[in-house]
Order: structure tokens, then sequence, then C-alpha cells
């Protein structure tokens, strides 16, 4: 019995799902909740259903809705979805105000006062001729700025465009060195013939040009702060407050900059993170891509000790070109002696594990999709350079100084790191969501460390895996020792009908050794139900592809990080979890945690790594970028 109890336990380890219960008392989020579309957990649904005109079997203790019909397919919860990005509206500006009452039935042009930086006030009339298109937040700016008459052009001075304008012209068609699109933002200079003597075509021209100058200028600004699109129109993982970019005063600072190239320049973030992306980025576009080979490894399983493929020689051949001078060196001679064997010998086993040893993977001589990578030198150029441009448009979705103290979970490193001071000062490996329970990309802040914590088990886990045992066998909580309330009293699992709503029903599983979260776990309130916790599954954290819980954060040194957050040794946490007692401790600060999602990232030395897109959600960032540019492209 105990064999099977653990092992039931173990395949429910995969504990985090659309809710959790807290400690005490026991709660979940039901299924009637999400019936009624409860606010905070719209990304989750629930597909039932039932065959009509059968008996609806009613027995035991359960739910208002009534039974289900035990030969009807059994209910399902599912997770979020991915979206078709919809880009963010546009609306013409309002340039109806944009002409001076007093001004503009005037012809004289006041430029003949001799003020040579004085606007004509015929061509100032032309601005409220001029079209524009741009979001709400750019129009507002647009209108604010031009509608008051009082305000200079920025642009124009006289009959031509000023340096100011090409100055920042130069410095929109360098976007892509701060990872944005210069499409974007690309606009042609007015094209006015010398020989019209029209005056009137000309003003209709600069004005034109005065206002779509502005508007790409606002919106570089914006893109350069919040980022160019909406996360939470990616997917219903992504959980951002987008940012509100103050753009009343660009206009009046851009007029008034020495250098309006520099000022736009450095508007985009400074942190040490970002600079890092930026330098890598102008590093990898400015290298000749040249004709080196690139050397390809097929394997449709992984390649173990003692295998055949005719795929060895490109092994040898890519640990020939990427392997250190230090691992050349000691394994020259299994090198030198290789004769195009398709035998994957112990010798060239041993020349593997020292390679994967060398790249922190596993080092068991097992060759799969991350040692193969890791072999062939990684992405290509051109996979770095998105991955790059992706990374930074995500930086801008979270705060642009993270803190001196914070922890950042990377999901596609399959690491969490903690900082203090500015420094790192602790990482760790860790277990993320699978591909069908993805974990959010979101930021928040740890406000408590649990010791010895109930698991309540998500409304997820218990219709999708618990249900199908339950109606076969309705004693099989009970046998697992878990605790069962209805109504918020104790009950056997075997008195509930399994067949009815779970509307008032929660289920919780105690303290123990094979608590599903183990020893502790982190919280970050949020309404994902997601957290950092202990687990006694620790075989997961020695694979390279860590993508395998139900959505929460599993930590290889629990112990270690809530030492961290609360700002004590790991014998005192050792101690907390002595006690055996449920119970839980507040830090003494809040702290920024950040749930990423980047594929290319620095390390604590500044050297940006790369890492597989284990979601495919880089694609759906770039299918972004490109609907963005289309819409903005069409403005007319």
């Amino acid at each position: 019995m105990t064999f099977v109890l653990k092992s039931a336990v173990s395949a429910l380890a995969l504990s985090c799902g659309l809710a959790v219960m807290s400690a005490a008392p026991a709660h979940a989020y039901t299924l009637m909740d999400m019936l009624r579309g409860d606010r905070q957990r719209t990304q989750s649904t629930i597909f039932m259903d039932q065959a009509p005109g059968r008996p609806v079997p009613r027995g035991g203790i359960g739910g208002s809705l009534g039974g289900l019909d035990p030969e009807a397919p059994l209910p399902k919860v599912s997770g979020p979805r991915y979206y078709t990005y919809k880009t963010e509206a546009l609306q013409f500006v309002d340039t109806s105000k944009f002409a001076d009452p007093v001004v503009t039935g005037a012809v004289a042009d006041v430029s003949s006062s001799g003020d040579a930086g004085a606007e004509p006030a015929v061509q100032r009339r032309f601005l409220a001729q001029a079209k524009v298109r741009a979001n709400a937040d750019v129009a507002k700016a647009l209108e604010a700025y031009y509608g008051d008459s009082r305000n200079p052009l920025v642009w124009i001075d006289g009959s031509q465009i000023n340096e100011r304008a090409k100055s920042a012209m130069a410095a929109l068609a360098d976007a892509a060195s701060v990872g944005l699109d210069p499409a974007d933002y690309a606009l042609q200079a007015p094209n006015i013939d010398p020989a019209n003597p029209d005056p009137a075509v000309r003003d209709r021209a600069l004005t034109q040009f005065e206002l779509d100058l502005s508007a790409k200028v606002l919106a570089f600004v914006q893109d350069t702060v919040r980022g160019r699109i909406d996360p939470n129109k990616i997917s219903g993982y992504h959980d951002f407050q987008r940012k509100a970019v103050n753009l009343a005063p660009v206009l009046k600072l851009a007029r008034m900059s020495p250098d309006v190239g520099s000022y736009l320049a450095n508007r985009s973030p400074d942190g040490p993170q970002f600079l890092a992306l930026k330098a890598e980025l102008a590093k990898l576009r400015a290298a000749d891509g040249g004709s080196d080979e690139r050397i390809v490894i097929s394997l449709d399983r992984s390649l173990k000790p003692g295998d055949s493929s005719p795929e060895v020689a490109n092994i040898v051949k890519a640990l020939q070109k990427h392997g250190s001078e230090t691992l050349r060196t000691d394994h020259a001679a299994t090198l030198s002696a290789y004769a195009g064997s398709s035998d994957y010998s112990p010798d060239i086993v041993s020349l593997v594990e020292d390679f994967q040893k060398e790249r922190g993977l596993k080092s068991d001589g097992v060759i799969g999709q991350a040692t193969v990578r890791a072999m062939i030198g990684g992405d290509t150029n051109a996979s770095k350079i998105d991955k790059l441009v992706v990374a930074m448009e995500q930086a801008r979705w979270l705060p642009e100084d993270l803190g001196s103290r914070y922890v950042m979970i990377n999901q596609p490193a399959f690491m969490a790191y903690y900082h203090n001071d500015g420094k790192e000062q602790l990482s760790m490996r860790v277990v993320v969501g699978g591909k069908n329970n993805q974990t959010f990309f979101f930021d928040d802040e740890i406000e408590t460390v649990e010791f010895n914590p109930f698991w309540g088990v998500p409304q997820s886990i218990i219709i999708n895996e618990m249900l199908p045992k339950l109606r076969s066998d309705p004693n099989y909580l009970d046998q697992l020792g878990y605790e069962v309330e209805v109504n918020g009293h104790a009950v056997a699992s075997s008195s509930v009908d399994w067949y009815g709503s779970t509307e008032n029903v929660s289920v919780r599983q105690p303290p123990s050794s094979d608590n599903a979260l183990g020893e502790l776990k982190i919280l970050f309130p949020n309404s994902h139900a997601i957290y950092m916790h202990d687990t006694p599954s620790k075989s997961f954290f020695k694979r390279d592809m860590r993508a395998l819980s139900h959505g929460c954060v599993r930590l290889a040194e629990p112990r270690a990080m809530a030492a961290a957050v609360l700002g004590t040794t790991v014998d005192d946490v050792a101690k907390q979890i002595a006690t055996g007692q449920n119970h839980a401790v507040k830090v003494p600060q809040k702290i920024p945690v950040y749930v990423s999602y980047f594929t290319a990232w620095p390390n604590k030395d500044g050297v940006v790594e790369y890492f597989d897109d284990v979601y495919g959600r880089d694609a759906y960032v770039d299918k972004a970028f490109d609907a963005t540019t289309k819409a903005r492209g069409a403005q007319i």
C-alpha cells in the first residue's frame, strides 16, 4: 500500500493549476466559480457534456447542479490560449483647432517682420487641413501641443525643414539599434518642387510633414518605454499592467533640445540587462556572417552510450569545432584516432560527458536536444538577433529598474536567481510548467514563506485528473490521506457525489514527506495561483528540459531561497521546518519577483546566453511585431 500511495502522490505532484486553496480554512476555486466567469479566473474554461434524455444520478453529498450522466464525457478544465494579435486602434487627430482663429484669415507673412525663426501665418493655417492617424495617447499629445497657438512648429523653419527634423529622422532610422523597427517610424522629407512658385502647395506639404514627424517621434518615445506591442493581447499567459508614458512634454523638449537625436536615443531603458542586450545586438549585426559551414546533427531520438548512429561523425566534428581548448587537449587522442565509425564508443562518450559538464548540462553522455544545440554552436546569428529583439521588447514590459533586491525566474533557462545589493547571490535549477500547463509571464512581490504547507488541490487537477479515478473508486482520496470538505465540513471522499457539481467541494493534502509542495512554498499572491515551492520529485532537476509541472515553479534548493527572501540562514529555515507544523512567516520587506520568459538574457557577468523557446512564445511576439508594422504603415 505504501508504494501505491507514494506513486499516486508522485503522479499528482505536478502541483500547480488554475487555482489553489489556502492552508486554513481549506477552500478552492470551484467549478461554479468558473461557470459564473469569475473575473480573476477568466483564463480557464470548463467543458461539460451531458447526453439528453438520460437519468441523472444523485447520491452522496454534492453541489446544487445535480449529477451528470456516468456515460457522458468527463468535464474538462482548459488553460489560457494564444490569440491572433489585434493591433492598437488608430484614430484621426482632431486638427480642427490647430489654426489660431486670429491668424487663420491672415494673408500677410509674419516672417516679414524680420524674425527668421517666425513661421508664416498662412503656413500654420494649413495645420488644420492636415490628416494624421495615431493611437489615442499620441493623438492627445498632438492635439494638446498644436492646439495651443503659442507653441511654435517644431520641425519647420520658414519654408523648409530644419536641422532638428533631420536629426530626429536620423534617430528614428536608427531604431533597430534599440530593438525597434525603423519601418514603424519611416518618413520621407516633403518633396517640394523649387520650380513651383505656389506657396500654398509648399505650405501644405510642410505642415503635413510637421504633424507626421511629430506623430512618429511621439510613437517612438512611447515604444521605447513600454514596447511596441501589448503583451496581454498575445495570450492569456501574459499578464502585465501596461506602462503609462507621459507624452505631454516630448515635443517641447524636442524643440528645446540642442541635440534632438541624442534626446530620442536616450529614451530607451538604460538598465544593465537592457544595455547588455543592446550591445550584443550591435555586435551580431556588425559581424560578418561569412561562409562558415554550420554543422548539422540530425537525431530522431536521444543517443545513449552503446548506441550506434551515422551522426556520430558529425558529433565528433562539432566537438572539434566548438569544444574548448582544454577539452580538445584532454581528448586529443580520441579526436585524432577517430576513424569515422558510427559506434558511440566509450571514448567518445567520455568526450561528450566532459563537453556537457563544461556547458552546464547533465553530464551523462546521453545526447539529447540540449546537448545537440550546444554542440552545433547554439543558435544561428539570425536566430540570436531575433531572440535579442524579442527580449528587448519584453524587457520594456518590466520595470526599467528591476531593483537592488529581487528574484528573477527565467522559464526558458529553467533557472531562478536571487539578487541582493544589485548582484546575483544565488542561482538554482527550477522546474516550470509543461507545454499544456504553461507558467505565466508576469511580475509580482514575494510576501510570505509557508512551512510544512498544505496543498490545496486545484480544480483543474480535481476535474481533469482525479475525477476519473473518483468515479471509479470514491474512496480514492481517503486512501491517499487527502482531506475533503463540503461546505466547510470534513467528509469522507466516498460520501461525495462525484457525478455532481464540485461547487462546494474542496480537497487538500496535509503536510507530510510526500506532500506535493514538499517542505515549504514561497508566496507572491496572484490570480494565476503560481508560487515557488519544494517538491518530493527531486530527480526532475537532473534533466536538461524541465518544463514538467502544472505551472508553479519548483526549486532545486528551496531552503536556500527561503533563507534569502526571509533574510535569515538555512539553519533557521531548517528549524522552522523541523516543527512539523504548518505556519507562515512574512518576509521583512516585500521583494519583487519576475516570473519571466526570455530566450536571450545576460548572466551575472553580463554575457548574453540563449535558450530554447520551450513554449514557442517568441513566434507570437514576432507575429505581433509584423501586425503592428503593417497597421502603422496603413496610415493615411
